[in-house]
């Protein structure tokens, strides 16, 4: 059995979101996102104040990775930031972890939950054969 895993887009959120820099930002995920299940990781570890334009660009950012079946998971996010989130009622609508690689690793593990036991089957059939 093979497993292909899809690479990991790490983003790094820029500290203060106006509408140009949203618009900019967005076109420069594109790219990225134009894939079939695309994975994003935005590191928030620059924001110093979670706003309204901050909460749209991420929400921005999973309605488009969502359109093609992907996921965005959010790292280094604040503690203010959290509870801004949950206020806004937004933070059911993403994954949170400490670092962005904390975050890109979580896409292997969700996936790998499921394989081990494939292939255990397969291992445990193939010992029996032997035997």
């Amino acid at each position: 059995m093979v497993i292909t895993l899809r690479p990991v887009t790490v983003h790094e959120v820029p500290d203060r979101v106006t509408a140009a820099v949203e618009k900019k930002f967005l076109r420069n995920l594109q790219q990225y996102v134009e894939t079939e299940r695309p994975r994003l990781v935005l590191d928030c570890s620059r924001i110093r104040q979670m706003d309204n334009a901050t909460i749209h660009l991420l929400l921005s950012c999973l309605e488009e990775v969502m359109k093609r079946n992907g996921d965005v998971k959010l790292a280094s996010v604040r503690p203010d930031g959290r509870s801004t989130l949950q206020v806004a009622g937004v933070h059911r609508l993403f994954e949170m972890y400490a670092t962005p690689s904390e975050a890109a690793h979580s896409f292997q593990r969700r996936g790998a939950s499921i394989s081990p036991a494939l292939e255990i089957a397969g291992l445990d059939s193939e010992a029996e054969s032997a035997a």
